[in-house]
């Protein structure tokens, strides 16, 4: 094996890019590319019933939010079927692997007769040693020969030395009888040809670490490091799957996650460094290493997630977040655009999402008379309108700045007895429609006297 590391993500595209995924392609690239190696990207397409070019466009649009770049063009695995092929041929012709013509008929019958007599099921072909001229002429698979005694040992970067009988193994099918590999053969012949040095990936591919070694050696090829990673669980502590809920990555990219945010996150899924929680992704590709990963299973907590998005949007340029909140909002006026450039330094305070601040902004897209989301009505009422009505008449004739903004309406506030956190309700749900906006200042500064004073009439008649 080369010294050069080489890792791969190797994605079946029967669905979304889930978050389980997206860790797994993270590592490998974290690893590769920390490490000047390279990174591959291999779309595992031979289930060609649930495979779809929309999920492959998916997994793809993923791992590009990422930022995970991918060295030369992605390959499907289903165009190397002939290699695939080929590769069977060799080890039947090295007496490595044999032509099984067990229908499965017979082999059920063999599997129960096994169970009746209390023996172990597995299915030992009558045709492993049969010479080709005593073959029949009839469809056959093509089984690994796979050693009877000693046992098959894997040292994981992760788990440690894992170790099968040989003899609780049967000898694997690597072609079917229509001629298709299978998984576990053609992810060895693909991973040999890419020069992968790691395999990095989910613990429940452990279990075929054995299978896959066994080919390596059939065919007397060096086989990679494993590094198989804990699984992630939900935050009720069940295993993450495609069928049991595993969040989707672009169901946080709509919730309006930054990308560097999510990679930040899954990192903590299942490594650290040191007690580090909020770092950059170019300070992940420093510290990372595999023997940092975790032993045990990693569990989502979207609390953490929510709060490193906050840290994430706090450190980025107002000109990024107003390229953000475009993408969201689509084409708006110039105008618009100026006063969203101004107000950004407000409408990011707090706020845990890019979705969190569109929302606030939401008071430079609306035309008069603003419209008024149902939960912001009830400020609306006789008794808010009545305080926007004195309070209107207060800021007419006001020098339009904040210090003044200020001073007239904490005043207002005081002669009448009224908490400046009751008076700026109304005013927020007049001039922004929502419970949701900056504060109430900043959103007059930004809109002007003249809207700001419109927005209150119109609110308060």
């Amino acid at each position: 094996m080369s010294d050069k590391i080489v890792t791969r993500f190797a994605p079946s595209p029967t669905g979304m890019l889930h978050i389980g995924g997206a860790r797994t392609a993270l590592f490998n690239w974290l690893f590769a590319k920390g490490n000047g190696g390279t990174f591959c990207l291999r779309i595992e397409d031979t289930d060609r019933e649930r495979s779809t070019p929309e999920a492959t466009d998916a997994i793809l649009s993923g791992l590009r939010w990422l930022g995970l770049d991918w060295d030369g063009d992605a390959i499907s695995q289903h165009e190397r079927r002939n290699r695939h092929v080929a590769a069977a041929k060799e080890l039947l012709e090295t007496g490595n692997a044999y032509k099984c013509f067990s229908t499965q008929e017979e082999i059920a019958q063999a599997r129960k007769t096994a169970l009746e007599r209390n023996r172990p099921v597995l299915f030992e072909s009558p045709w492993r040693d049969v010479a080709s001229i005593n073959h029949p002429d009839r469809p056959f698979t093509v089984r690994l020969k796979s050693p009877n005694d000693g046992s098959t040992v894997v040292d994981d970067i992760v788990a440690g030395s894992v170790s099968w009988k040989n003899d609780t193994l049967d000898d694997l099918i690597i072609l079917r009888s229509d001629g298709s590999p299978t998984y576990n053969f053609a992810v060895v012949v693909d991973d040999r040809d890419m020069g992968i040095s790691h395999v990095i990936r989910g613990d429940d591919h452990l279990s075929n670490s054995a299978r896959q070694k066994m080919i390596y050696e059939a065919f007397g090829w060096n086989v990679p490091m494993f590094a198989h990673i804990p699984l992630i669980f939900s935050e009720d502590g069940r295993k993450l799957s495609k069928r049991t809920g595993d969040p989707g990555l672009d169901h946080y990219r709509r919730l309006g996650i930054l990308p560097e945010a999510m990679c930040n996150y899954l990192a903590r899924l299942g490594w650290s460094h040191g007690n580090e929680e909020f770092f950059s992704t170019d300070q992940a590709l420093e510290w990372f290493s595999l023997g940092a990963l975790g032993k045990s299973p990693a569990r989502l907590n979207n609390k953490k997630l929510l709060n490193l998005s906050r840290l994430h949007l706090e450190s980025v340029a107002d000109s990024r977040l107003v390229d953000e909140v475009l993408r969201i909002r689509g084409s708006i006026s110039a105008k618009q655009h100026d006063m969203l450039v101004a107000a950004m330094p407000s409408l990011r305070q707090g706020a845990r999402t890019l979705v969190d601040v569109s929302n606030r902004a939401r008071f430079l897209f609306v035309d008069r008379p603003v419209p008024v989301t149902a939960d912001a009505k009830g400020l609306l009422d006789d008794e808010g309108a009545s305080m926007l009505r004195c309070l209107h008449a207060r800021l007419e004739q006001l020098d339009w700045n904040r210090g003044a903004l200020e001073d007239a309406i904490g005043k207002f506030c005081d002669s009448s007895g009224i908490k400046l956190g009751k008076m700026a309700q109304p005013v927020r749900a007049a001039l922004a429609g929502s419970k949701v906006s900056p504060s109430v200042f900043d959103m007059m500064c930004i809109l002007g006297k003249n809207e700001s004073l419109a927005r209150l009439e119109d609110a308060a008649s």
